[in-house]
C-alpha cells in the first residue's frame, strides 16, 4: 500500500514541510476556501492534482479525509534542466529515455531496471498519464527507480525541446517508422522516446522527434511488450556507445 496523508491540513502541511508528493486525488465537486488554499500551495510544487468522484477516495480510506488524499512519493524527483548541464561539465554524454504515457507500473518497474543497467542518465516522465513509484515499480525495478534519478516534468513537450537546444538527438520507437532501428547512430547525446503500447507516441511528441525507428516483427502479433522494446532500442545504444 502507498504511503498517503488525508484531509486539506495534514496534504498542505505536507507540502510546506517539502515532503515528496506523487500525486494528490481532489473530490471532483471540491470548492471551498480550502481548496483553494490547496491549489495555492501546489503552485511550483509540480505536484499533480486529480479531480477525482469521491468513491476513488473512500476505496482507499474511509476516514475523515475531507474530500483529498495525497500520495508520498518513495523517491525525489528530479530536473532533467538540472540533469543535462552537470552531465556536460562532467564531460558525459548524455543518454536520456523519456516515456510518454507509459502507465504500467510493471513496465515502468522494468524500463527502469533496464535504464540502470546500461548506464542510461534519467528517465523523463509527464507529470499526468504516467505510472506511479510506488512499491510495485519499486520492485520490479530491483531498487533501479531508488538509484536512477526519474524526472517527472509538467511539459514534455518542452522538455523535447529543451534536449534538442541542449544537443541531444530525439529517437522515437513507432511501429509505423520505416527506418530499422539499427540503422542510425546512437553514439551523439541521445534520448529515446517510448510510447503507451496502446497509443503510441503523442502526435506532438513525434512531430519533435529527429529519427523515427521500428524494431522488425516477424511473426503475428504485431507490438512488443514496451519494456521489452526500450530494452531493445537501449542496448543497441549501449552496443555502439562503448
Amino acid at each position: 500500500m502507498d504511503n498517503y496523508v488525508f484531509g486539506f491540513r495534514a496534504v498542505i502541511e505536507a507540502i510546506e514541510s517539502g515532503k515528496e508528493i506523487e500525486k494528490i486525488y481532489l473530490k471532483k465537486d471540491a470548492q471551498s476556501d480550502l481548496t483553494k488554499e490547496l491549489y495555492a500551495t501546489v503552485k511550483g510544487h509540480n505536484i499533480p492534482v486529480i479531480r477525482v468522484p469521491v468513491e476513488k477516495i473512500e476505496r482507499i480510506t474511509k476516514k475523515n479525509h475531507q474530500g483529498v488524499l495525497a500520495f508520498i512519493s518513495p523517491i525525489e524527483y528530479q530536473r532533467i534542466t538540472q540533469i543535462i548541464p552537470k552531465l556536460y561539465e562532467d564531460a558525459k554524454s548524455p543518454f536520456i529515455v523519456i516515456l510518454d504515457g507509459v502507465t504500467d507500473v510493471r513496465n515502468f518497474g522494468a524500463i527502469a531496471r533496464t535504464c540502470e543497467c546500461a548506464g542510461v542518465d534519467a528517465i523523463v516522465t509527464s507529470q499526468t498519464n504516467t505510472a506511479p513509484v510506488n512499491a510495485d515499480a519499486i520492485k520490479t525495478s530491483a531498487g533501479a527507480l531508488l538509484s536512477l534519478p526519474v524526472c517527472r516534468e509538467h511539459n514534455l513537450e518542452y522538455i523535447v525541446n529543451f534536449l534538442k537546444d541542449s544537443g541531444l538527438k530525439i529517437i522515437a520507437a513507432s511501429e509505423k517508422a520505416v527506418q530499422d532501428y539499427t540503422a542510425i547512430s546512437y553514439t551523439e547525446p541521445i534520448a529515446i522516446v517510448m510510447g503507451a503500447e496502446d497509443k503510441g507516441i503523442s502526435p506532438e511528441i513525434l512531430a519533435l522527434c529527429d529519427e523515427h525507428v521500428r524494431i522488425p516483427l516477424l511473426g503475428n502479433i504485431q507490438s512488443l511488450n514496451v519494456s521489452v522494446a526500450a530494452g531493445i532500442l537501449i542496448y543497441e545504444a549501449v552496443k555502439q556507445r562503448v
